[in-house]
């Protein structure tokens, strides 16, 4: 029974790294999480300073300090929680013979292809985003805390900057999801 349990792990340790290096154009990937992003930024409300004046001194008076929302760690949080569940919305979509692109996909019966493969490159982006924000998240934190991170300004920072998934050349071709997954490594 030991050399089984044995066979199973090694399946399963070769199972995650096939999905792990299933994206072939990362630049592409890279700028559908930068759309998602993009969106979370565009669609983000005006909000108060962050009062974190809850302890009283002997005298009575609170102390503590105020942050200022767009600066904040809840900021990040909010902005970054759940981005890489949101990319399962998104496939590849073949344009052509020879491109392909990421698609948010509005109604998952009404697919090119077959559910199930759909359904497959949504979780492939998914898991792809993941390790990109394990990669790029401390120093998006503090870019996005700077005020560096701006609508129309993602995809190169992330993409570009950050992670390399892109090269400067490929950022005029974004969104259109074709390459040989070697962009960024110049």
């Amino acid at each position: 029974m030991g050399g089984g349990s044995m066979v199973v792990r090694l399946v399963l340790i070769f199972t995650i790294l096939s999905v792990a290096s299933s994206i072939d154009d990362k630049c592409a990937a890279c700028n559908a999480v930068a759309e998602e992003l993009e969106l979370g930024l565009s669609n983000e409300k005006p909000r108060n300073h962050l009062d974190m004046r809850h302890r009283l001194d002997s005298t009575g008076q609170r102390r503590g300090k105020v942050i200022d929302y767009r600066v904040s760690e809840l900021r990040v949080v909010e902005l970054l929680d759940g981005i890489c569940e949101k990319m399962q919305d998104y496939t590849l979509h073949k344009i052509d013979s020879n491109s392909k692109e990421w698609i948010k996909v509005d109604n998952w019966d009404n697919l090119t292809i077959s559910k199930q493969e759909a359904k497959a490159y949504s979780k492939d982006l998914s898991t792809y985003c993941g390790r990109l924000l394990e990669e790029t998240e401390d120093e998006l934190a503090e870019l996005i805390k700077k005020g560096s991170v701006r609508g129309g300004d993602v995809s190169k920072v992330l993409c570009q900057d950050l992670s390399a998934h892109c090269s400067r050349t490929s950022a005029s071709h974004q969104g259109n999801g074709y390459g040989n997954g070697s962009d960024g490594e110049l």
